[in-house]
């Protein structure tokens, strides 16, 4: 797996999560393939609508691990971009590819294709924490590609938000099994 150099993040943030499908996410002794995102930028469904504390990190930095809780319950891990403007890419969905006994471990379940088909879930499979939020790509949580190429991406509007609804930042690969079952 060749890492991806941090300037990979300093682009459009719609164009990132486009190009995040199929590569690896390596991070606790685990690896996935990337399946699903959804981009955000300075949109009303955005963390970075405003900036605040918690959101600052969308303005200051690219290639940055950015881990917030919602629901009060489940944690999503984002990584930032855009060199110039507030951005960040959600990872929705991961396809297992190694340490996937430790994954079901830590999910509690044996159903592969419900092990990380949906933020919280792929956090909690990965021992993804809010301990990471902030880091730099490179070293605990790494990004790479392995030469995989994506054939086909659905695009639709992003799951589960209020506001923004018309934009169709939510991107998949096609036919793959271990993406998030829109309800």
């Amino acid at each position: 797996m060749k890492p991806l150099p941090l300037s990979f993040f300093a682009r459009d943030t719609v164009q990132v999560a486009k190009e995040l499908l199929g590569k690896i996410i390596s991070v606790n002794g685990c690896r996935a393939r990337i399946v699903e995102t959804e981009a955000y930028g300075r949109d009303p469904a955005s963390h970075a609508y405003k900036r605040t504390e918690r959101s600052n990190i969308m303005f200051d930095t690219y290639g940055h691990v950015y881990v917030y809780l919602i629901y009060g319950m489940y944690e999503c891990i984002n990584f930032t971009t855009e060199k110039n403007e507030a951005g960040a890419v959600l990872i929705r969905a991961v396809e297992p590819l190694k340490g996937v006994e430790k994954m079901k471990k830590n999910r509690g379940t044996t159903d592969l294709y419900n092990l990380c088909s949906g933020p919280g879930k792929l956090c909690q499979a990965l021992r993804i924490t809010r301990k990471l939020n902030g880091l730099k790509l490179g070293k605990d949580v790494q990004v790479g590609d392995d030469g995989f190429a994506v054939r086909r991406i659905g695009v639709s509007s992003r799951i589960g938000i209020k506001d923004a609804q018309h934009l169709p930042w939510r991107f998949f690969v096609e036919g793959n099994e271990f993406v998030s079952k829109v309800r």
